[in-house]
C-alpha cells in the first residue's frame, strides 16, 4: 500500500520560562491542530484511527524533547514524532540573574503535523 498525504498543518509553540523543549513542542502541535476539523473520513471510507500521522518538531535541542509526550497530544491515529534542529532560543536579558546555570530563555518550537492514509 502507498501512503497518500491529505493534510499538512503547521504550528508554533513556546515555553517562556524553564527551557522546556517538550512543553514548547506540545504547544506547537496544539497550535497546528487547533483550527482543524477533518470531515473527509466518510468520503474516504476511513476512520480517524486509520490516520498515519507524522509530527516533525524543530527545536534547538531535539534530544531534549519527550516524543511520547508530544505524540499523546494527538487523540487519533498512529503517531510518529521526529525531532530535528530548528526552532529558536531567545536568551534572557543579560542584566538579570538566573538560578539556572544556562540562564532563563524563551524556547520556541515549530511543528508540522502530516496526516496520511494507506491507499
Amino acid at each position: 500500500m502507498a501512503l497518500n498525504r491529505y493534510v499538512t498543518e503547521m504550528g508554533m509553540g513556546a515555553d517562556v520560562h524553564g527551557r522546556d523543549y517538550t512543553k514548547a513542542a506540545k504547544r506547537a502541535v496544539s497550535d497546528a491542530i487547533r483550527h482543524s476539523s477533518l470531515n473527509f473520513f466518510r468520503a474516504l471510507d476511513k476512520s480517524p484511527n486509520d490516520m498515519k500521522i507524522t509530527v516533525r518538531i524543530g527545536v534547538a535541542e531535539p534530544n531534549e524533547v519527550d516524543t511520547q509526550s508530544v505524540a499523546a497530544e494527538l487523540p487519533y491515529g498512529s503517531v510518529t514524532v521526529e525531532c530535528v534542529v530548528g526552532g529558536l532560543d531567545v536568551p534572557a536579558d543579560s542584566g538579570h540573574t538566573q538560578a539556572s546555570p544556562m540562564g532563563d530563555a524563551i524556547v520556541m518550537a515549530n511543528a508540522a503535523v502530516i496526516v496520511c492514509f494507506d491507499e
